[in-house]
């Protein structure tokens, strides 16, 4: 019996050591997805419910990783995890990368972006969730796909393939974090050499459902932090609201490691922004 006893708490103790992870992955498309092979890989979204639900806000992660690679663990799990202890819930986005042949480096995901909007919309009464509380939230890559979203919604990506593409796919609140390729010169790589440019690519379409913003950046970043300052005052001339916050001497990438230091406290920052809101 002890023995039985023993094994029984040494599996549970091995499972919760094991970081075993709270979410159910779903894929973004029903099918291929637009601009896909039938042997790509297919984008997917997790759902992370949190254990002690406080918000009906939803906020929809993507990692960096340059559009070639997804920086998932500190970039999509850790920040999951923070926002779940909040009692928000959350979706990361597993968007299609290596960045497409033959066509600009976001449109794949850009496409995966707006698609999974329009599907947290459709889940919204399953979910517990307002429809019209939800963000996105993107690092580096993640962070230029996040403007594209929040942006641009009313410009189409692909053409619509079902109900769920009935439903609006523009984000209520966004959080760029450290975006990159949003400045002239650094369209497709960093730009530590512009550093006080601030004109922005055509990309953004700047549309009458972009939503207020939160942005986290620092003036060490290679992606200049000009980024961030440029679309900022563009919204305030567009009178959305915006909040910046610019970490000095602070590089490129600070952003997956949730601490209580200085730096490491910007989680905190946007959790306290988003609640400023009413999410």
């Amino acid at each position: 019996m002890k023995k039985q006893l023993l094994a029984a708490i040494f599996v549970v103790a091995a499972t919760f050591c094991s970081g075993v992870s709270a979410f159910d992955e779903f894929n973004v498309w029903p099918g291929v997805a637009p601009g896909a092979a039938n042997n790509d890989v297919k984008p997917t979204y997790e759902y992370w419910k949190p254990e002690k639900k406080t918000s009906d806000a939803c906020l929809v992660v993507c990692p960096g990783g340059a559009y070639n690679r997804l920086a998932y663990d500190h970039e999509g799990k850790k920040i999951a995890q923070f926002f779940n202890k909040q009692g928000v819930t959350v979706v990361v986005l597993k968007y299609r990368v290596p960045r497409p042949k033959n066509a600009p480096k976001h449109l794949a995901a850009w496409r995966d972006a707006q698609r999974t909007l329009r599907v947290v919309r459709s889940r919204a009464a399953e979910w517990e969730i307002d429809p019209e509380k939800i963000g996105i939230l993107g690092f580096s890559a993640g962070g230029h796909l996040t403007l594209m979203t929040a942006t641009s919604s009313q410009t189409a990506s692909y053409e619509p393939l079902d109900d769920v593409d009935k439903l609006p796919c523009h984000a209520n609140f966004a959080v760029p974090v450290y975006p990159a390729y949003v400045i002239q010169g650094g369209e497709n790589g960093s730009n530590p050499g512009i550093r006080n440019k601030t004109d922005m690519v055509a990309d953004f379409a700047f549309d009458d459902k972009t939503p207020p913003m939160c942005f986290i950046h620092g003036d060490a970043d290679v992606c200049s932090s000009t980024g961030s300052i440029a679309v900022y005052s563009k919204l305030r001339k567009m009178n959305i609201p915006a909040e910046l916050h610019i970490y000095a001497n602070a590089p490129h990438g600070f952003g997956g490691n949730p601490t209580d230091d200085h730096l490491g406290d910007w989680l905190n920052r946007v959790d306290a922004w988003m609640k400023s809101l009413g999410l």
